[in-house]
């Protein structure tokens, strides 16, 4: 496969660091493993996301301060984009590893054998399946045939590794203990992985005392970490073979703040700017349309009533109206199938003549 120039140096440095990741992960010495598996395996990451992007031709540099976009940017635009194809379980399994690898080098989490095995075995089953899907190739290609990936004890349940966190955390918490910060550290880990099923949400000082609170008044651990019991593993293979896939599991149900049944302990705060990061214009622009067709658009499938999609922000008097990739994603599924001349000539923005019924079917405006 032919690349540009900087496809194969970021792809170079995505496989230089997952090699390390292995390395440390595989170290007999524990002084900073853990931290080097985190910093390095993120790393990886980022950059084969962004070789991913720029082999498809779409840009990784912010327009306004003309840097490389962040990680959390990268894993957006893959998910966005037609080719690369991040679909939503991948996309949240690098948060949970970006959320982990955020704690630990800003602050401190504690990470047992288990979840670290679980999570960089994941990363490398992902890492796999990104090189093949866009560049055609294998891990295996890059590593000699010596090299054992991961070595450890055969991974258990999830369901069976957060409750045995949850105990050993409320044992830390006990009076006379005195181990509240590595009580906190354990807690750090276990809001990280919830970011497989909420990307909108970041580890918090607040978040950390309020799941510490109700474990201390000894609520069950489904009321503190309520989004960890819609996270499932899937297991392929063994040994060296095995392929580790986090997924959210069937049927999960969905949660609101507004449900009484939903103690304070497990209501998680959410950065609003990040999750609506997008103007009228951008979203436009995303879709490859101009602003009075997205407007029409957005019209026909009801985005601006939509919460998940939607947001206002007000500030004084000002009132500006912001997007989320749910908006954007709900509405290129619809440029795929719908008419958009028919959509145009029912939902054209004010000062067009509006048909009093769109024909089209599943308008949110009849």
């Amino acid at each position: 496969m032919k690349l540009k120039q900087e496809t194969r140096v970021l792809r170079r440095k995505a496989v230089e660091s997952l090699k390390a990741t292995t390395a440390a992960f595989n170290s007999p010495h524990d002084e900073g493993r853990v931290t080097q598996v985190l910093l390095c395996l993120q790393h990886s990451f980022e950059m084969l996301l962004k070789a991913a992007l720029v082999h498809e031709s779409i840009s990784v540099f912010d327009r306004k301060s003309g840097r490389s976009i962040g990680f959390e940017a990268c894993v957006r635009q893959a998910s966005n984009s037609p080719h690369v194809k991040l679909g939503e379980a991948d996309a949240g399994t690098l948060r949970a590893i970006d959320a982990m690898r955020d704690d630990e080098q800003h602050w401190f989490n504690e990470v047992s054998e288990q979840l670290l095995y679980l999570r960089t075995r994941a990363g490398l089953t992902l890492f796999d399946d990104l090189l093949d899907r866009v560049f055609d190739e294998k891990l295996a290609d890059h590593l000699p045939q010596r090299v054992l990936p991961l070595s450890v004890d055969p991974p258990r349940d999830l369901d069976v590794l957060v409750d045995e966190e949850y105990s050993q955390i409320a044992a830390l918490l006990k009076p006379g203990r005195r181990a509240r910060h590595e009580a906190q550290a354990r807690i750090r880990t276990l809001l990280a992985m919830e970011a497989h099923v909420e990307p909108d949400v970041r580890v918090s000082t607040r978040d950390v005392n309020r799941v510490a609170r109700g474990i201390k008044e000894g609520r069950p651990c489904i009321e503190v970490f309520p989004r960890l019991v819609d996270i499932a593993t899937q297991l392929d293979g063994e040994g060296v073979t095995l392929k580790v896939h986090f997924a959210k599991k069937a049927g999960a149900p969905v949660r609101y703040v507004s449900d009484e049944s939903v103690p304070a302990a497990a209501i998680r705060e959410v950065d609003l700017e990040k999750k609506f990061h997008m103007s009228a214009r951008d979203l436009a622009r995303s879709l490859d349309l101009s602003e009075p067709r997205s407007t029409a658009l957005r019209r026909h499938l009801g985005v601006d009533d939509d919460p998940t999609s939607r947001h206002v922000f007000v500030f004084d008097s000002q009132r500006i109206p912001r997007f989320s990739d749910n908006a954007l994603r709900k509405m290129r599924q619809a440029q795929e199938t719908l008419d958009m001349a028919q959509i145009w000539k029912h939902h054209r923005p004010v000062g067009v003549k509006v048909l009093p019924k769109c024909p089209v079917q599943g308008c949110a405006s009849t």
